[in-house]
């Protein structure tokens, strides 16, 4: 069924995180470095994982992202293909 095709996502945000981050010109590796400085241990894997959608993100994780882009947490939700 089309209509149930978030299911098979791990994350709503991920296409979003992936498309603010090319936006501010950073790579991942340049945004896992302001997410370490931020406090959050997270690898380039994990980080690819998240925007492909294939890992969940934590709420934790969700702060960690919209300080290290300057977004707020909603902007990572924007226009979400359902």
């Amino acid at each position: 069924m089309k209509g149930l095709s978030f299911m098979k996502k791990r994350n709503w945000i991920g296409s979003n995180l992936k498309k603010i981050r090319l936006l501010n010109g950073l790579s991942q590796e340049q945004l896992i470095a302001q997410l370490n400085l931020l406090g959050l241990d997270l690898d380039r894997t994990s980080l690819s994982r998240i925007e492909n959608q294939n890992r969940e993100v934590y709420d934790y994780e969700l702060v960690y992202f919209s300080k290290a882009l300057k977004v707020n947490i909603v902007d990572l939700y924007d226009d979400i293909d359902l």
